[in-house]
């Protein structure tokens, strides 16, 4: 059974990850290297949040590395600087 309280933390919990998600995405100087490094920080956040929803932890996994990766390649170096 949910509670609101414990929705609401969801929520936010899941919002957070989502942000985190995003700004780690473009760590690196090459493309390659912001493409790999937006994969495994979205694999983590992607296992991390199908875990605390109930989901499947290997396709949270994998979504969320795919996700990454995308986000990681898209970006430019001038995007995030976070030097």
């Amino acid at each position: 059974m949910h509670t609101p309280i414990l929705k609401t933390s969801r929520i936010v919990t899941l919002s957070a990850i989502a942000a985190l998600t995003i700004g780690l995405a473009g760590c690196g100087s090459t493309t390659g290297e912001r493409t790999a490094s937006g994969a495994g920080v979205g694999a983590a956040v992607g296992a991390g949040t199908a875990a605390a929803t109930g989901g499947s932890v290997g396709g949270g996994a994998i979504l969320g590395a795919g996700a990454g990766a995308a986000a990681g390649a898209l970006t430019d170096e001038d995007d995030i600087n976070l030097e």
